[in-house]
């Protein structure tokens, strides 16, 4: 298990010795890397003899042999800690900033991230700060917070680094993660289909695409082999995610069995059009009256795979306005799922094209999981461990 352990400038930073030598008796491979500011607080010294490796500074010291070894690090790293985290480098990391080693190295990290906070309460609060922390949640980096308690600016407020042993907790854990899936063939379907009423016009739906996209990036970050069937969103997509660009329902259909064959699971996130129009050979005129489309029932996916899902894992999506848990366990029976993930879209704050979600997820032998309200990407974290159990 090898653990790089990020500090950056601030006081609490002589609190990373408590962080190595936890993570060295748990067994792990740590590796220090200080911002050049760290030093003012901890030496490099003090961290390589708690470590047993070269602690990394600089990004252009290129007479050691021990550069290179941060890249091929970033290669084969369980997780990345950093602890503390000022408001500067969170700055840095949710805005692609390298210009020091820490912030280069996180550019260069697929690993699970695992972020612990320290500043002054007003620097924690400061919209900047929310808005840059907000960033990274979303991304699927896991926060540690901050504690209220004496700061050492003489006041008592939030932003206290975490105790070591919570944060030594969390790195063991993303660590494990890491590698949870290894080996394994995660597909994940997102977004909205388009159905062509003529030759210029579609029905759609309002899904971003957000929700599967998250899951697919945390999938691959526990090692997964990932194939993501996309509709038309405009995401980036994840590291190290093979993508597959559908348009219509049909197309989603023919895509998501060929990606399911010999696949471990199927996390079936897309929002398929329920209905789609019979298409018109050329674009429908105003005449002044109401217009009349016919509309037919278009694929059901899930329930094609199901029937001979064989070994497969099948993960169906509830997006619902009313009777949220009854119409989920409902479909979860009907689908013959392995699970459902059922959300409330009826509010604007949570759901469809939101950067947020609340979900439960219920079973086939009964069992119910709600995950409260959070970012897509922890979320998504969320459901990866109640499926596939934490740390595996």
């Amino acid at each position: 298990m090898r653990i790089a352990l990020g500090v950056s400038g601030g006081i609490a930073a002589y609190k990373a010795c408590e962080i190595v030598r936890g993570l060295d008796r748990a067994g792990a491979s740590v590796q220090v890397i200080l911002t050049r500011n760290a030093t003012r607080f901890v030496t490099p010294l003090t961290l390589q003899t708690l470590s047993r490796t070269r602690v990394l500074v600089e990004p252009f010291d290129l007479d050691t042999v021990e550069t290179i070894q941060h890249v091929e690090l970033s290669r084969d790293l369980s997780a990345l800690v950093v602890a503390t985290a000022t408001a500067n480098i969170l700055a840095k990391f949710a805005r692609g900033v390298a210009d020091d080693l820490l912030s280069t190295f996180y550019t260069a990290v697929t690993a699970p991230v695992v972020l612990a906070p320290a500043m002054n309460t007003r620097m924690g609060l400061h919209p900047a700060t929310q808005e840059n922390l907000a960033i990274l949640r979303n991304r699927g980096n896991r926060i540690v917070e901050p504690e209220s308690g004496w700061l050492a600016e003489g006041e008592i407020g939030w932003g206290r680094l975490a105790e070591p042993g919570r944060i030594v907790e969390a790195a063991l854990a993303a660590a494990r993660r890491s590698r949870q899936l290894h080996g394994k063939t995660i597909v994940v379907t997102a977004g909205p289909t388009r159905e062509s009423v003529d030759p210029v016009r579609f029905l759609s739906n309002r899904s971003s695409g957000k929700m599967g996209y998250a899951i697919a990036a945390a999938a691959a970050r526990r090692g997964a082999s990932v194939v993501l069937v996309s509709g038309p969103v405009d995401l980036p997509v994840p590291y190290g995610v093979e993508v597959i660009r559908v348009t219509t329902g049909a197309e989603m259909q023919d895509a998501t069995l060929q990606a399911c064959r010999g696949a471990d699971a199927l996390f079936m996130a897309a929002a398929v059009s329920d209905y789609v129009p019979v298409p018109r050979g050329s674009k429908i005129k105003k005449t002044g009256g109401p217009l009349l489309l016919t509309l037919e029932e278009g694929p059901d996916i899930l329930s094609a795979i199901a029937r001979e899902k064989g070994d497969l894992l099948v993960v169906g999506f509830a997006a619902e306005t009313e009777n949220l848990l009854a119409n989920a366990r409902e479909k979860l029976a009907r689908k013959g799922l392995d699970f459902i993930v059922a959300n409330d879209v009826s509010s604007a704050r949570v759901g469809i094209d939101s950067d947020r979600n609340a979900v439960t997820v219920l079973d086939r032998r009964g069992g119910e999981h709600t995950v409260p309200e959070a970012s897509k990407g922890e979320v998504a974290e969320a459901l990866l461990d109640r499926i596939f159990g934490e740390g595996g």
